[in-house]
């Protein structure tokens, strides 16, 4: 294993494939921080499963040069963000229901079209389903210079517009007031999510590349209340996925890359679940028992006070006022002792 892995790395262009989805994975958890803040996280996934009728139309145009089917995913990503705000503004319906409706629509179509392809005479080789899921290694360096200049481009735009995003999303009223243009920042940071999942269509696949938006970003959540610092937690997990997943891709070319990035996003988010201090599961769990037993002690001390030392079986007397198991009330009560409470 050591062997072949040692053997791939000596390939110049594996290198650049990693070099590249490392740099699509922080570009994907810095604008991803901003997304799951902004609530808009089903957003990014319209936009991904959107793409795909712009892929299909992008290869009859012009074949599988990668400029052309990255601008028609551009394309149908900004369509499916306008289609969505204005079903939601003109109508009564809500925004998820928007976004479901759009989704669905957009990637109907995308099937009809990949079908049409398909059952065409270029059909079998077309190669349109790496696409789909991913596949780095099928990646030649041109593909790894767009893709990585487009990631370092939205994380640029994300660190000029850090102040103004963050204002922008917890308190619009106040940046209005300020005199910002709201509307254009917020214009701004939807082309930022159209550019990045156009630029993982071929890495991570249409179908999965907004869980590389959104997962890094959940996982940092855990471990941070400060915005700052959890935009460059999720671009470390998100480097981390876009390492892995084509790195493995590359070790077994049948392995699509998508899947992988996302399964080792959501290990990671997993982990952070359980793990991070104050939000994870078992923090919680021992924050709770730690306040029950304190909250126990202070009942076992109050129900004390309650029963006067001349009280005949001042034990049983207290256990029935407290309401504890036999268990339960030996503990409270050795307590009481060890701590003076009883003489």
């Amino acid at each position: 294993m050591m062997q072949e892995w040692l053997s791939l790395l000596e390939s110049p262009n594996l290198r650049w494939v990693l070099l590249g989805s490392m740099f699509l994975g922080i570009a994907s958890g810095v604008i991803g921080s901003f997304v799951l803040l902004r609530k808009e996280s089903l957003v990014g996934e319209a936009m991904s499963h959107a793409a795909l009728p712009g892929v299909c139309l992008g290869f009859l145009a012009a074949g599988r040069e990668l400029p052309a089917l990255m601008i028609g995913a551009a394309v149908f990503g900004f369509i499916s963000l306008w289609g969505i705000r204005i079903i939601h503004r003109n109508t009564k319906l809500k925004q998820d229901t928007a976004i479901g409706l759009i989704l669905s629509v957009f990637f109907g179509l995308g099937i009809v079209l990949l079908t049409m392809i398909t059952n065409s005479s270029a059909g079998n080789k077309s190669g349109l389903d790496s696409y789909i899921f991913g596949q780095a290694a099928s990646m030649v360096q041109f593909d790894v210079w767009m893709m990585s200049g487009i990631a370092m481009l939205v994380t640029a735009a994300a660190l000029l517009f850090f102040k103004e995003w963050k204002l922008v999303i917890f308190d619009p009223l106040f940046a209005g007031g300020l005199g910002w243009k709201t509307k254009t920042l917020n214009s701004i940071l939807s082309f930022s999510i159209v550019l990045i999942v156009t630029a993982g269509i071929q890495a991570v696949g249409i179908i999965l590349m907004s869980a590389l938006i959104i997962t890094p970003a959940i996982a940092a959540r855990y471990w941070t209340d400060r915005l700052g610092i959890m935009v460059i937690l999720s671009a470390l997990i998100g480097a981390f996925s876009g390492l892995s997943g084509a790195a493995l891709s590359a070790l077994d070319g049948g392995i699509p890359t998508g899947p992988v990035v996302v399964l080792t996003a959501t290990a990671v988010f997993v982990f952070s679940f359980l793990f991070a201090p104050g939000r994870g599961k078992l923090a919680q769990i021992t924050a709770y028992r730690r306040f029950r037993r304190r909250w126990k002690k202070q009942q076992a001390v109050q129900a004390l006070d309650s029963v006067p030392d001349t009280t005949p079986s001042r034990y049983a007397a207290w256990q029935k006022t407290l309401g504890v198991e036999n268990s339960e009330a030996r503990r409270l009560w050795n307590w009481l002792k060890k701590n003076r409470y009883l003489t």
